[in-house]
């Protein structure tokens, strides 16, 4: 239950009641963060004829949102729970937020990460923590990580940091709505990213409250649908499997009091490609010179799907964060020339004749086509046996005229950007 007022509103949590109080908060949170700037972009602005504004929160202190929530309620403890301890589970932006917080508060925190976590990371972690906290890198996954760090919380009687579901979490990231209004007083449509919903929860409780004419717009990659799906259920549901490519806002399970909250002021959400988050990511970058992590783009990436009702609007769009490893790139520009059509591989078993291979490449390809990769599949006896080829086009539309040559010569071939299985094999 909730109880809407001009200063904020009442949920019943687990063991008490908490007042949300935006501008408290906000005082809270002023000397530590950064007010990051609402920035008109002029090229989103142009491509979808209206005014689009971002939300800087990959300018944040340390790089993302995160930081908001986690000091907000780190600073709601008591000094005997500050002086015992605090710990966190996170493998990304939460980990360096309550990293930062707990240099801070002069504060000993116990971050737990998955053993896979890049090592850059760990690093960034360890920097913004200052000699403040201990990482332990536990588990192959992040459930197994987040299990162990709840143990090791309740064994040494600890305070669990939870990287979005408490009210005192969501009230920190209702900071970034707080500042928007301020700078921008009429907003007609807010592009959220979703992952746990902290976010969503906090900006979309506040616009709700102080612009309520505002539609809010949540986006989710496709391939962790956790918000859409609770909404569809009426409740939050644990997913069987995720895409983790959009590693900030790859969950199973969106938090209970973020759904709770959420699913009164939510006008739609909307799923984007993985692919299409990789394209958004590399135009930014190459239009506005604005480096983001896959889910700091996808309130962007959503923009295409509102084409007609965004027309002549104040849109904002919020920039969650900006911490992504540049040994991604590789992977992200591959997925982005696999979702534009640019990028294809085949399976081809080549008639046993001298000149298979020359006909191949002056009668299949076009003039514009280019082998990206090429290797027979056995290691014995090569040439008997199937090719695996990468190729990229300089348009989608050229795709039809290879595939028109490979059938007109009667080459054997499969297409294994259709074959998800052989794909994730070979590729």
């Amino acid at each position: 239950m909730h109880l809407w007022a001009h200063t904020g509103f009442k949920m019943q949590a687990t063991e008490q009641t908490y007042q949300l109080n935006y501008k408290a908060a906000a005082a809270r949170l002023q000397p530590i963060i950064l007010r990051t700037p609402l920035q008109l972009s002029r090229s989103l602005s142009r491509r979808h004829n209206c005014n689009v504004y971002l939300k800087r929160e990959d300018l944040q202190v340390v790089r993302s949102y995160k930081l908001r929530g986690a000091y907000n309620m780190m600073c709601s403890l008591t000094q005997a729970q500050l002086n015992k301890g605090v710990v966190c589970a996170s493998a990304g932006n939460h980990a360096q937020g309550f990293a930062y917080s707990c240099k801070m508060l002069n504060t000993k925190g116990v971050v737990f990460m998955p053993i896979i976590t890049p090592k850059q990371k760990v690093h960034q972690t360890n920097m913004f923590g200052e000699g403040f906290i201990q990482i332990q890198l536990v588990g192959d996954t992040f459930d197994d990580c987040a299990a162990a760090a709840q143990k090791f919380t309740i064994e040494n009687e600890l305070t669990f940091i939870p990287p979005f579901d408490d009210l005192r979490i969501i009230e920190g990231q209702a900071t970034v709505a707080l500042e928007i209004l301020e700078d921008l007083p009429e907003v007609d449509f807010l592009f959220v990213p979703v992952g746990g919903g902290g976010l969503i929860a906090g900006t979309g409780s506040y616009f709700n409250t102080f612009s309520p004419q505002t539609k809010i717009i949540g986006t989710e990659p496709e391939g962790a649908p956790s918000m859409t799906q609770a909404l569809e259920a009426g409740e939050p549901i644990t997913l069987d499997k995720i895409d983790r490519f959009v590693d900030g806002a790859a969950v199973k399970r969106v938090g209970n009091l973020t759904f709770n909250l959420a699913k009164d002021f939510i006008s739609q959400m909307q799923l984007v490609p993985e692919g299409k988050i990789c394209s958004t990511i590399l135009k930014l970058y190459n239009e506005d010179a604005i480096v983001v992590e896959p889910a700091g783009v996808l309130s962007i990436a959503a923009l295409e799907y509102f084409a007609e009702e965004i027309k002549g609007k104040n849109i904002v769009c919020i920039v969650s964060g900006s911490n992504n490893d540049i040994d991604r790139m590789p992977e992200i520009k591959e997925r982005s020339l696999q979702f534009e059509g640019l990028k294809h591989y085949l399976l081809v078993n080549f008639a046993q004749r001298p000149g298979a291979l020359k006909e191949f490449v002056n009668d299949v390809l076009g003039p514009n086509d280019d082998i990206t990769r090429f290797e027979y599949m056995q290691k014995t006896n090569k040439e008997s046996g199937p090719a695996l080829i990468g190729i990229e086009l300089k348009c989608a539309e050229d795709y039809n005229v290879l595939i028109r040559n490979l059938n007109r010569l009667q080459i054997n071939y499969t297409e294994l950007n259709k074959d998800d299985t052989l794909f994730g094999y070979l590729v």
